[in-house]
């Protein structure tokens, strides 16, 4: 290996701060883990956490896939030439991007329930009245706003020559967006849609403070019940495994998908 490539392996001062910023909280919780042992816990709430975070998977698949497909039609009106089109997936996206989650899941859960009637005479009060719909519901069209904004940036990110070579060979627009822009559009947005997921993963917390046990609705009767406070250093280590997860997984998918780049 080359002396210039190990100069670029080497981690810098902000590097080797952060790799000791973390190898001291890593310390320090397997120093608190060891002192607060205490096996009766996780006897009893070992499982409980599990099935939490199977619900938190669960909500976190299904609002993330909503969401990719309503974030479709609004990355195409925040792009369309039609003003009032335009205006109203701006209005869209300003609204659930600069509002926080929680009080968008209240609007729903405890607002909507004011127009039960109007509900029921349409037959949608059981979607409504249920708290793990609301909470997709919310989810899906939060996430729908940031995704959304992730696709039209990639997309505008694709160079207008690949448009231009497409008309060149006489493909038309759609399947030129389909099978042209649209691959490229995605190999950009892979990291900022990655980082979504981590961010819906980490905002699911949230969900337990409409009666949902997801993980974290487990982890506040664990603590509710024993006043043990490793419930929540467990849940902190298992939402610090997903994204962990989810970030390795990505950083694999982009060096598999862009090695024909680095040759």
């Amino acid at each position: 290996m080359s002396a210039a490539a190990l100069r670029r392996r080497r981690p810098g001062l902000a590097g080797a701060l952060a790799l000791s910023f973390w190898a001291a909280v890593a310390i320090g919780i397997a120093v608190y883990l060891h002192a607060s042992w205490n096996p009766a816990f996780l006897a009893n709430y070992g499982m409980r956490y599990l099935d939490g975070l199977w619900v938190t998977v669960q909500f976190v698949v299904l609002s993330f896939l909503c969401g990719a497909v309503l974030s479709v039609p609004l990355a195409f009106g925040r792009m369309s030439g039609n003003r009032l089109i335009r205006g109203i997936a701006y209005a869209y996206v300003s609204f659930f991007r600069g509002t926080p989650f929680i009080a968008q899941i209240f609007l729903i859960y405890y607002g909507f329930g004011s127009f039960r009637g109007a509900f029921e005479s349409v037959g949608l009060w059981w979607f409504f009245r249920d708290a793990w719909y609301c909470a997709i519901f919310a989810m899906s069209l939060n996430t729908a706003a940031y995704q959304g904004e992730i696709l039209r940036g990639a997309i505008r990110s694709v160079p207008r020559g690949q448009w231009e070579g497409a008309r060149s060979l006489g493909i038309s627009p759609s399947l030129a967006f389909v099978k042209i822009i649209l691959p490229q559009a995605l190999m950009v947005a892979l990291r900022p849609y990655a980082n979504e997921v981590i961010l819906v993963t980490k905002a699911s917390a949230i969900i337990a403070i409409i009666t949902i046990f997801d993980l974290f609705g487990v982890t506040r009767r664990a603590y509710s019940q024993t006043y043990d406070f490793q419930a929540y250093v467990w849940a902190a280590l298992i939402y610090l495994l997903i994204v962990e997860t989810v970030r390795n997984l990505t950083a694999l998918a982009e060096r598999r998908l862009t090695r024909h780049l680095k040759r």
